[in-house]
């Protein structure tokens, strides 16, 4: 999943959200129909906060454990979602697009970034396959 993740936002031209959940559609660990909802989470949801690879894994984190899910998993949602961000944040320290970016642009940022999409790649892909 990572390097499919990795690829659609390096040369794909998918944003860092959309980049994970069209790699996490690929992998079938989510139907297609949630990738429209990646989009606006681009550029920390277009305000700087949340990066939007994180937001993006937390889609993927709900569509598997949260309320009437498919899979009928009795797992907390909060609680995954704590524990992804919790192992995110061990990588990066913080969640904010704005300080993870900070002083980036160009290829530069592009590159950085990539690096945050292979970690939630990694991170959620460890969380959901371990379910499955």
């Amino acid at each position: 999943m990572k390097e499919k993740a990795v690829e659609y936002y390096l040369k794909g031209g998918f944003s860092c959200a959309e980049s994970i959940l069209k790699a996490a559609v690929d992998e079938g660990l989510c139907d297609s129909s949630l990738l429209p909802c990646a989009t606006t989470f681009s550029g920390g949801m277009s305000s700087g906060c949340l990066c939007g690879a994180v937001a993006s894994s937390q889609i993927i984190l709900g569509y598997h454990f949260g309320r009437d899910n498919k899979f009928n998993n009795p797992v907390c949602a909060r609680e995954k979602a704590a524990e992804f961000v919790e192992e995110f944040k061990k990588r990066n320290k913080v969640t904010c697009c704005r300080v993870l970016s900070a002083g980036l642009e160009g290829s530069a940022r592009k590159e950085h970034c990539s690096k945050l999409v292979a970690d939630c790649s990694e991170i959620l892909e460890s969380m959901v396959k371990v379910k499955v």
